[in-house]
C-alpha cells in the first residue's frame, strides 16, 4: 500500500519514514516512533490521517495514565452523586461509561488513525497492559459485560521520547522507526513549506546559526524544527538581515530558539571565548 503524503500540508516525510509507515500498515502492527523532541513524531500521525482521509484519535499519555483509560472510564463518583440526590437512572450503568480513543476507533465503520502519544511517560507496566487489546482489537467493559470488537483494525502510531525503556514483549509487536533529526537539505525543504518566499541569504544564515547552536556542547535543550520555523518568522517580521545572524552570542530573538536560561548562558560564554562568530 503506497501512502502519499501531501507536501503542501506542512509536513515532509523522509523515504525511510514513509517506508516504515507502509510496512506498519501492511503488517497491521503499531508503528513505534522514537526521536528527540521536535522531530515530528506526533505530526506524522496527524498528517497520516489527513493523507488517508481517515478519522483521527489522539490519546495523550501522562504519568497517571492507565491502559484502561484508552478503552473506557467508569464515573463511579457521578453515579454515587446521582444515587444520593435522585438525578437520573443509576441502574443504567452505561450512562456512566465513557469510551476512550481506542474504543471509539474500534466502533467506527471506517479505518481510524490512533495516536498514543508519549507512551514512555506512563508507568512501566502500561505498555504490557495494552498488549491484549492491540493484538485482539477487542475488550470487555467489566461493569456491563459488553464486548467491543474493532469493525476495522485501526492504524496505531505510538510515540516515545526515549525517557524510559519499553518492555521487550511490547517492542516485538511493533514496527520501530527512529526519526533522525533532519539534515540541512531536508530542513531547508521543511522551512520552505512554512516560509515559501523566505529570502535565500537569510535562510542560509539562519540555518548556519541554527546548526551552530545545535553543535554547541552542553546544551540541555538544543533548538528543534518548530523553534527554527518560529525564529525565522520572527526574523522576517523584524526585517533582520543575514549579517545580523553572524554572532552566536548576540543572535536576535535568541529566546525563540533556546528555552533554558542555562543554555543561553552556555552559548554566550562560548561566544565570548571564540570571538563570537559562526
Amino acid at each position: 500500500m503506497a501512502i502519499v503524503f501531501d507536501p503542501d500540508g506542512g509536513y515532509i516525510v523522509s523515504e525511510e519514514l514513509a517506508r516504515a509507515v507502509e510496512v506498519a500498515v501492511l503488517l497491521e502492527r503499531p508503528l513505534l516512533l522514537k526521536g528527540e523532541p521536535g522531530t515530528g513524531k506526533t505530526l506524522l500521525a496527524v498528517h497520516l490521517a489527513r493523507s488517508l482521509g481517515a478519522p483521527f484519535e489522539r490519546w495523550q499519555v501522562k504519568s497517571t495514565t492507565k491502559a484502561v483509560d484508552g478503552l473506557y472510564t467508569y464515573d463511579a463518583v457521578r453515579r454515587l452523586h446521582d444515587s444520593r440526590f435522585g438525578e437520573g437512572d443509576v441502574s443504567d450503568i452505561r450512562r456512566y461509561i465513557e469510551l476512550g480513543p481506542l474504543s471509539r476507533a474500534f466502533r467506527r465503520p471506517e479505518r481510524t488513525v490512533v495516536l498514543i502519544d508519549e507512551i514512555d511517560k506512563a508507568d512501566p507496566e502500561f505498555p504490557n497492559d495494552l498488549l491484549h487489546e492491540l493484538d485482539t482489537m477487542s475488550f470487555t467493559i467489566v461493569e456491563t459485560g459488553e464486548t467491543i470488537e474493532a469493525k476495522q483494525r485501526p492504524i496505531v502510531v505510538i510515540t516515545s521520547n526515549n525517557e524510559k525503556e519499553l518492555p521487550d514483549a511490547f517492542l516485538r509487536r511493533c514496527v520501530f522507526h527512529w526519526i533522525a533529526f533532519p539534515d540541512r537539505s531536508l530542513m531547508e525543504a521543511i522551512v520552505r513549506v512554512h516560509h515559501p518566499d523566505v529570502e535565500a541569504r537569510l535562510l542560509q544564515a539562519a540555518l548556519d546559526a541554527f546548526y551552530g547552536l545545535r553543535s554547541e556542547e552542553g546544551l540541555r535543550k538544543p533548538p528543534s524544527t518548530s523553534e527554527l520555523i518560529d525564529w525565522i518568522a520572527a526574523l522576517r517580521h523584524a526585517g533582520a538581515a543575514p549579517t545580523d545572524l553572524a554572532r552566536r552570542g548576540d543572535l536576535p530573538f535568541l529566546g525563540t530558539l533556546l528555552k533554558k536560561e542555562q543554555d543561553v548562558e552556555t552559548v554566550r560564554r562560548a561566544a565570548g571565548g571564540r570571538g563570537g562568530r559562526w
